[in-house]
């Protein structure tokens, strides 16, 4: 039977093949080996366990169907913590991250000590909402979402690290505002790819349309929650987004009509692209 290295080597051949990242199959084999209790660099050299061996040829093979490695192995981390995702959801991205990482400095920055009140819209899998809560205790945090689906989703993570988090079913915030919650913190990372806009099919063949899709200029939901802002947000308080890498001036263009006063920021990702905003009334 073959080694750990030699079975890597050929999936690498494979994936080639396939037209698929090879650093996909070395990250299936790493979570697997981690979920048997091995270091994959420590038995590099030694004969894969067959139970492990199985287990990889069926991923692999899910993974040149195109089909997210986080969908395979039913999980994707962020931020340090392990979230369930399914077809119901949008796998959590590195740039999300950077989003709530800048949020957390703007936190520490702009306001004092004490409760805040904050909701993410759209939430998913949670994953905004429940590492806002858990890096953050004071923020008392609301997660919205269309999604039913989407919702059980969020929940579980939330249950599963043990994080509290308020969840209500609605179209962005209005759930919130029949609530009367009034907020310190919005964050919303809403779907944002144009109508014609080419996507790859590990995206547009395995993850949910309404977490995608936002209409003919990526902006549709930007505007619904832009236009819900007044009765949502408190006089001093901010809003954080992600957005496409090509949406700059267009957004930039919605919020000013509608808050010519608010201070507007857009800062860029770890590629050096426009991929987050953040408005600030009176702060």
């Amino acid at each position: 039977m073959a080694t750990y290295r030699q079975t890597l080597r050929n999936a690498v051949a494979v994936c080639h093949q396939a037209g698929v990242n090879e650093m996909l199959a070395r990250r299936l084999m790493l979570e697997l080996t981690e979920q048997h209790q091995l270091n994959l660099y420590l038995v590099d050299d030694e004969e894969i366990d067959e139970k492990i061996l199985t287990e990889f040829d069926a991923g692999l093979k899910r993974l040149c169907d195109h089909e997210p490695l986080a969908h395979i192995l039913g999980y994707e981390w962020f931020f340090g913590r392990k979230f369930t995702v399914s077809k119901d959801v949008l796998v959590p991205r590195d740039e999300t991250e950077e989003l709530i990482g800048h949020i957390l400095t703007d936190i520490d920055e702009l306001f004092e000590q004490g409760e805040l009140i904050c909701a993410d819209i759209g939430t998913g899998s949670g994953a905004l909402a429940i590492t806002l809560k858990a890096e953050e205790p004071r923020c008392r945090v609301w997660a919205s979402d269309i999604s039913e689906e989407a919702l059980e989703i969020a929940s579980k993570n939330a249950k599963d690290l043990s994080v509290e988090v308020t969840f209500v079913l609605g179209d962005m915030a209005q759930p919130l505002i029949e609530n009367n919650v009034k907020l310190d913190l919005c964050i919303s990372n809403p779907p944002y790819i144009k109508k014609t806009e080419t996507v790859e099919r590990s995206v547009v063949d395995f993850e949910p349309h309404v977490a995608l899709f936002g209409g003919a200029d990526g902006l549709d939901l930007y505007r619904k929650l832009l236009d819900q802002a007044p009765m949502l947000m408190k006089e001093r308080s901010m809003m954080a987004f992600e957005m496409g890498f090509d949406q700059k001036s267009s957004l930039y263009h919605e919020i000013v009509i509608r808050f010519p006063s608010a201070r507007i920021e857009f800062k860029k990702d770890i590629n050096g692209k426009d991929r987050m905003c953040f408005v600030y009334f009176n702060c």
